[in-house]
């Protein structure tokens, strides 16, 4: 052995001794979390706590003098890491000539299998068997249309879905059992196993309702592309509620200008923006009279009619009731807009005569408990993260609680936010549980009717306890928990939230939500977050559901973009993958089950698998 190979080996043994010693020792700073993990439980708790241990340090400089030897740079040791750096001392020792005091080499190789051995196991136990042919299952969001289409469900069952899940926030129990009795009568006919998931809706924060504009109606004549009228407007003044079909719009007269028209008379009317519009009848029947216009016209409730034949005056009218419209507030960087209790309708921001002193815009939020632990400076999102700003003042004293808010960044310089639309305050600790009222009811009927529970908007490990308490209670010791994780608060916590879910003896499994996700921590840090929780929970031996957008294009409009396939392709490493409700969910379906499939022979979680490529058998041709 030469001296330089000798001295490598050497300053490489100085530095992963300490690191070592640090992992064992690890497990007495988690002691007490470790006390309350399930005995089943517990070599994946230590096994994480042994990766954070390690995890502490910025080990590049040694994994890059470890690959120069050919060993392993601990790239891939998330499911067995003290088994790693056992078999990587006995190795470094054996190298040098000298003893190595630790653990024999038989037990380290056992370890390196039971780390991945527990992996499969849990997601078995919780996802269910993988379907032949491919490891990775497939979730898929059940749209509305499940509970009286069991075609539909059973066309899911058969392109490959593993995982039914219903979304708490959306239809009611009735609907969700129809779900589920048409799941079963498919796996009945299909001999198909399929896993039920209820998505408790938790405490979501919304943007409260918006004062209503008044209601109009529009019409426009067809043009072609040199803005010639290639057919008229058609429309048509009618007693209300009076059913038209096709083209034509229906206005709603308060009087009975129908009943005095003739086809050839004209109705004359000043529109919204101030502009004569004058409209000739075609058409008239007992309940409404048809006229056609060349002219683009905007009316309201009490627009003036004048009904004219040739000069002559015949009968004055007004356009009766409109239903009011979802108003909207638009908000630019600069603006200020006032967060207020939900009670309080929105508004947009109302300027004086003299344009200096103004109200700002304002708009409620659907927690109160927002009011109590917001404070300034912190920042905040509206609308999956299309409004940016930051809280200037919080008045929670007051007899009516409000924040004020500096609009920082709106996408497209100006962004129109509307009521029930997400808010997200990403360096707020909120103090409220992830369990509402709601999601305690419908907890009864998921225990009842599914396999798995997903807990929304996770923060803290606290709030896992309590779930596991209501469950216990509910007797549902074999329901399975879904912990979804959405916000800085979750990531932040992960370990130890794992470590609480840890002290049940059922298996726990951990979805990467990526919608409010993305929101919390910035776009820009996306990609790295979600392998950071790809890796922790490895090490923990909990399975990882990929979810949030996957193919959404493809989904939505029947066409992948690039970047979701290249994100298909990589949530293969993940043991279950989610889809949204669309209505080209079954199209999707297809395409991803393919991209597993393909990608399976590629890659296993971080390593590379090498098996034999035709491009490369091609090159000896």
């Amino acid at each position: 052995m030469s001296q330089n190979f000798a001295l490598e080996i050497q300053s490489i043994v100085s530095r992963l001794q300490p690191i070592r010693l640090e992992v064992l020792q690890a497990e007495q700073h988690f002691r007490k979390e470790l006390d309350h993990v399930y005995p089943g439980n517990l070599q994946s708790a230590r096994n994480l706590v042994h990766y954070l241990s390690l995890r502490r340090h910025d080990i590049r400089e040694l994994q890059e003098d470890l690959g120069r030897l050919a060993l392993s740079s601990l790239g891939r040791l998330e499911s067995h890491v003290l088994a790693t750096l056992d078999a990587l001392m006995a190795l470094l020792h054996k190298l040098s000539g000298e003893n190595w005091d630790g653990r024999v080499i038989e037990e380290t190789f056992a370890d390196f299998d039971s780390g991945a051995v527990l992996l499969e196991k849990h997601t078995v136990e919780s996802l269910g068997e993988a379907p032949a042919g491919r490891n990775v299952r497939i979730m898929v969001t059940m749209p509305s249309a499940a509970a009286d289409d069991p075609r539909l469900v059973r066309n899911f069952l058969y392109r490959g879905m593993n995982i039914m899940r219903i979304n708490c926030a959306h239809d009611s129990p009735p609907e969700w059992l129809r779900m589920v009795e048409n799941l079963r009568a498919a796996q009945k006919e299909t001999g198909k196993a399929c896993k039920i998931a209820f998505d408790l809706a938790g405490p979501k924060l919304r943007t409260g309702p918006v004062s209503p504009s008044p209601g109009f109606i529009r019409w426009k004549p067809v043009r072609n592309q040199l803005g010639q009228v290639t057919r008229s407007a058609y429309i048509a003044f009618c007693s209300e509620n009076y059913p038209f079909g096709g083209d034509t719009i229906a206005i709603p007269v308060k009087g009975s200008i129908f009943r005095h028209a003739r086809a050839g008379y004209t109705i004359e009317l000043t529109d919204t923006r101030g502009r004569a519009r004058t409209l000739v009848v075609v058409e008239v029947d007992e309940s409404s009279c048809i006229c056609t216009n060349d002219r683009t016209g905007y009316v309201i409730q009490g627009t003036k009619l004048q009904l004219f034949r040739g000069k002559e005056l015949l009968y004055e009218d007004e356009v009766g009731g409109l239903p009011e419209v979802e108003h909207s507030i638009s908000l630019s960087a600069g603006d200020d807009l006032l967060l207020t209790p939900v009670e309080v309708p929105g508004k947009s921001a109302e300027y004086e005569e003299d344009e200096i002193d103004y109200r700002p815009a304002q708009i409620g939020c659907s927690l109160s408990a927002v009011f109590n632990d917001a404070n300034p400076g912190e920042r905040i999102f509206f609308d999956d993260g299309k409004i940016e700003g930051v809280i200037r003042a919080v008045h929670k004293e007051d007899v009516e609680p409000r924040l004020e808010v500096k609009i920082t960044n709106a996408a497209n310089g100006t962004a129109k936010l509307r009521a029930d639309k997400g808010v997200n305050l990403p360096d707020t600790k909120l103090r409220i549980s992830a369990l509402t009222p709601k999601d305690r009811e419908d907890l009864e009927f998921a225990t009842k009717y599914g396999d798995l529970v997903s807990l929304s908007f996770v923060r803290r490990p606290e709030d896992v306890a309590e779930l596991i308490r209501e469950l216990d209670l509910l007797g549902a010791t074999e329901t399975k928990i879904i912990l979804k994780i959405e916000n800085r608060a979750a990531v932040e916590a992960l370990p130890r939230i794992l470590l609480t879910a840890m002290s049940r003896p059922t298996v726990t499994t951990v979805m990467v939500a990526r919608g409010d996700l993305g929101v919390e921590i910035g776009f820009e840090r996306m990609a790295e977050i979600q392998e950071q929780i790809l890796w922790i929970c490895e090490a923990a031996h909990v399975p990882v559901i990929w979810a949030t957008q996957v193919l959404e294009s493809l989904v939505k409009r029947g066409l992948p973009s690039r970047a979701e396939v290249t994100d298909a392709a990589m949530s293969g490493r993940a043991e279950c993958v989610m889809l949204n409700k669309g209505p080209h969910i079954l199209l999707a379906l297809d395409f991803l089950c393919d991209v597993l499939l393909r990608m399976e022979s590629h890659q296993a979680k971080k390593s590379a698998l090498m098996r034999k490529l035709s491009v490369a058998e091609m090159a000896w041709k």
